[in-house]
């Protein structure tokens, strides 16, 4: 008989190579520095004179070494300056995920799910008729032949379209999203850092629906003065300007990139920590930076209203506390009939997940 054979205990719950332990700071500093290789190394190297992160055995040259073998950096040929490759913004937005919303796996694709049955992708325990245009690998077999029993005997055995019973399929749909960024200069505003863990969050979404929702849409748009778009691969270098909040040129963007989606679940989130404080007339921008402008305001309420007529609901996520601002979000989400939460910089990403896939089990 085979026993039992022991061996001395060594604990390597904890256990990590030097390489990686300097690579999870280093993931970190590339989010406070927007990417700039540059500034994380030289924050790295303060943080190693003061707190020894490495030592003979491996050094910061060493760290450098195998950043370059795996890819994750490069240098410009012409420049001669060290960059990340875009397998290190990828690691970004999966750290970014895994930290907000904790480890997910991949799942099939149009993985979200409605109160619909049909020509879905998930089996459920209902069963129906056979009606043409079922698919040969949802006939119910067994009871397909217990009908075909009972209606015609065993003597005289045959299957009829009239005997097939079928398992019925979920149906599953997929979601148009916008995310709105705010890149004014108040989520920089009084030393406090807004921005960083709304690029987070950002990231965290991104890789979300590309990973367990591949067949959804994600757009990102980021607005200060005005409103463009940008990559998904951009938002780690994603930098505060000298901007005021120009929030209806951010929704006026949003409508149009929703407008050329086909499917008809849209969605619009917007991240941002102040009033809105200028907007377009004509060619020239109105800007009005203290208290809340009605001209401004009335402006965002009429394109709340638009949305919710397009049935564009929009979730906005407010990380500030000031009561004025609430009134305004309340007006705002009021007039578009979204949601809006008031949360702390640390709860952002919870907040996220949780109201994503709502929106997204509900949407027909």
């Amino acid at each position: 008989m085979l026993g039992y054979r022991f061996s001395k205990f060594t604990d390597n719950g904890d256990e990590k190579s030097p390489f990686e332990r300097l690579f999870k700071i280093f993931m970190q500093l590339l989010n406070y520095t927007s990417g700039d290789f540059s500034e994380a190394m030289n924050w790295l190297n303060e943080l190693d004179r003061e707190h020894k992160l490495t030592n003979n055995e491996y050094t910061m040259a060493d760290f450098l070494k195998d950043l370059k073998d795996k890819g994750y950096i490069k240098e410009n040929n012409a420049s001669g300056e060290i960059g990340i490759t875009p397998k290190t913004e990828q690691t970004i937005r999966k750290n970014a995920m895994e930290e907000l919303f904790g480890k997910l796996k991949k799942s099939k694709q149009g993985n979200h799910k409605t109160r619909f049955t049909g020509n879905g992708d998930e089996m459920t325990s209902d069963h129906r008729e056979y009606r043409f245009g079922d698919s040969a690998d949802q006939i119910a077999m067994t009871d397909s032949i217990r009908n075909a029993q009972i209606n015609h005997g065993i003597s005289d055995f045959h299957l009829q379209e009239d005997d097939l019973e079928v398992n019925e399929k979920e149906l599953k749909t997929q979601t148009s999203t916008v995310l709105m960024i705010d890149i004014s200069h108040s989520m920089i505003l009084y030393g406090e850092d807004r921005i960083t863990p709304a690029k987070k969050v950002a990231m965290a979404l991104a890789e979300l629906i590309r990973t367990r929702y591949p067949k959804d849409t994600l757009d990102v748009i980021v607005f200060g003065d005005d409103a463009w778009q940008i990559e998904v691969k951009d938002l780690p270098y994603l930098q505060v300007g000298p901007y005021h909040t120009n929030t209806p040129a951010g929704l006026e963007l949003a409508m149009n990139l929703l407008r050329r989606r086909k499917n008809p679940n849209k969605q619009v989130f917007m991240i941002t920590d102040g009033k809105p404080s200028c907007m377009r007339e004509g060619a020239h921008l109105y800007k009005n930076s203290f208290g809340l402008d009605r001209k401004i305001i009335n402006k965002c309420l009429n394109l709340a209203s638009a949305c919710r007529k397009l049935k564009i609901p929009i979730t906005t996520f407010m990380v500030a506390e000031d009561e004025y601002l609430r009134s305004f979000i309340h007006e705002f989400s009021e007039a578009n009939g979204g949601k809006a939460f008031y949360t702390s910089l640390g709860g952002l990403g919870e907040y996220v997940l949780e109201d994503f896939e709502k929106n997204r089990r509900k949407k027909i």
